[in-house]
């Protein structure tokens, strides 16, 4: 079966490109909080380079929906490899020059960047056919599986590369990925974006309306829970671990599985998705997603922790993949760019939010209470599916 799609020079070619691509995003999870520190002119400004990513990437997701929709999803990806490349440069040299505003700035431009990789799942959906979109959409997000592996042990062997300017050589080895990830869109020949005449454009009151269709906000609701409890419980999960007594190498270790259940079910997803349906898929993640705050919230064993943040992770994947097929089934492609880059936002400013909040309630209430907290908000988006009728792919 899967003859059909790496027989697709389009879909094997966005498939090549994002895993390579996707190899910044955990070495910038490494490289944010250290170069920070090493640079910022108080501990507490570390963290504020990867913040500063997180809000580029926020406030990028819609421009590149525009001009994916003007111009082409090629060109879209081609200019957030730009982005990285120059962002990964302009990191590199703040940490030869030992200043800390143009770290802010490199991870600008990194944070605009993975933003844009976000659409490599829809670019995905779209090379294919309708059939085997969910298939084409999950396996896409088995990038991120490589991802988790590959980047780490780049970060290892090219952070010293640059003697007596530690971590250099990390930025400088995202910008030589990233033009190495742009060569296989050289193969990558999508249909020229559908553009919309003066008589036909989507106004406010137009795509106000193409939101509020169930089946499109079911799927903006779904997508955005799922990753903002995802980022909810994982975020400060190895601060609640130290917190209890635990050492970082078994933190270390609870994220590390953590990170290969979110990619690892990807190989097979999309075929429940073909098999049973998007609904049944999106629900039974949702519904890991509750299991895992309720096993979190429920001990602070080691066995806690591993068997929560694994559950996590697989309940992120069937709820994130199954979103996404459900937003590529169901809107137009005159309405394409602009739902999901309002899709995108969402789930991007959820995270966002989600992310701030966490530390906060881990400090003030406690890893319990943070748990529980995530349960209500699922139930909401297990209710927002209830008026819609299971979707099945063709």
């Amino acid at each position: 079966m899967l003859n059909r799609l790496t027989g697709h020079k389009n879909f094997v070619g966005l498939l090549a490109a994002n895993t390579i691509l996707s190899a910044a995003m955990p070495m910038l999870i490494i490289l944010g909080g250290l170069a920070g520190l090493a640079l910022a002119p108080s501990p507490s400004l570390a963290t504020f380079p990867p913040s500063v990513q997180m809000l580029a990437g926020l406030l990028a997701t819609g421009p590149f929906s525009w001009v994916m929709g003007r111009y082409g999803r090629k060109t879209g990806f081609v200019i957030g490899g730009g982005f990285a490349i120059v962002g990964g440069l302009i990191s590199a040299f703040a940490l030869f020059e030992s200043n800390f505003v143009l770290l802010c700035l490199g991870h600008m431009f990194l944070g605009a960047a993975l933003a844009c990789y976000q659409y490599f799942r829809f670019a995905a959906a779209e090379s294919v056919t309708a059939q085997w979109q969910p298939v084409a959409i999950s396996l896409m997000l088995t990038s991120g599986l490589v991802a988790a592996f590959a980047g780490p042990q780049l970060f290892i062997v090219a952070k010293d590369l640059f003697a007596g300017v530690p971590l250099a050589g990390a930025y400088a080895a995202i910008s030589v990925l990233t033009i190495i990830g742009l060569c296989p869109l050289a193969v990558v020949k999508i249909d020229a974006p559908i553009t919309q005449n003066t008589n036909t454009r989507l106004n406010r009151s137009t795509a106000l309306a193409i939101l509020c269709r169930r089946p499109v906000l079911s799927a903006v609701i779904v997508g955005a829970v799922s990753q903002a409890v995802m980022v909810l419980l994982m975020a400060p999960t190895p601060l609640a671990m130290i917190g209890h007594g635990f050492d970082e190498a078994v933190a270390g270790d609870v994220i590390r599985w953590h990170v290969v259940a979110m990619f690892a079910p990807s190989f097979f997803t999309g075929f429940l998705i073909k098999k049973f349906g998007t609904k049944p898929v999106v629900v039974f993640g949702l519904l890991m997603l509750i299991a895992s705050a309720a096993i979190a919230a429920s001990g602070l064993s080691p066995h806690h922790f591993y068997i929560s943040l694994i559950f996590l992770g697989v309940g992120w994947n069937f709820g994130f993949i199954g979103a996404t097929n459900m937003l590529a089934s169901t809107v137009s492609p005159e309405e394409r760019s602009l739902v999901q880059g309002v899709n995108d936002t969402i789930i991007a400013l959820a995270s966002t939010i989600f992310a701030f909040a966490a530390g906060a309630i881990v400090a003030r209430y406690g890893w319990a209470i943070l748990s529980l907290a995530a349960i209500p908000i699922l139930l909401l988006a297990l209710i927002s599916l209830l008026p819609i009728r299971s979707f099945r792919s063709a």
